[in-house]
């Protein structure tokens, strides 16, 4: 079995960041907690983190190809290409550092936050069961206690 192609790479990482485009719209419910987005963040942080590296091989590369006296240009010089190209990636590494950078503050803004599901009323079976009655069991399935407290159709005086 073969190593894969830095293209193969390149194009498997651009379906895992469409796939996550996905997993983050607001419809899927897949994002619960501020958890998971800083779960989500600190991978991204990583992700930018590493970019300028391959940036920096790629422009290293095109670097090279004028010595090799092998590339042509449908129009223009080889060597103008060469050079936009490698421009273009150092930019583009220093701009991913600057959102790597920007990830890494939303990371850390997101850290202190957790998420805070108490509510006035505890859960059914824990005393205070906040479902509605429906004859002797309430729909999670806990008995109705069926004292003076119980607010059900089958306990209300008739009025």
């Amino acid at each position: 079995m073969s190593n894969p192609s830095p293209r193969d790479l390149a194009d498997t990482a651009a379906e895992a960041i469409r796939s996550l485009n996905h997993a983050t719209l607001s419809t899927k419910g897949e994002l619960t907690y501020p958890s998971d987005a800083y779960e989500v963040v600190a991978a991204l942080t990583q992700l930018t983190q590493r970019l300028p590296q391959t940036f920096d091989q790629l422009a290293h590369f095109l670097g090279t190809l004028p010595k090799t006296g092998t590339v042509t240009a449908d129009y223009g010089t080889p060597d103008e290409h060469l050079a936009q190209s490698r421009s273009a990636l150092a930019s583009a590494a220093l701009i991913a550092r600057t959102l790597a950078d920007h990830l890494a503050r939303a990371q850390d803004a997101l850290a202190p936050l957790t998420y805070d599901d108490a509510t006035d009323e505890e859960p059914c079976g824990e005393g205070m069961c906040i479902c509605y009655c429906t004859g002797f069991l309430h729909p999670c399935g806990c008995d109705c206690p069926h004292d003076e407290d119980c607010d059900c159709p089958d306990c209300m005086p008739d009025a």
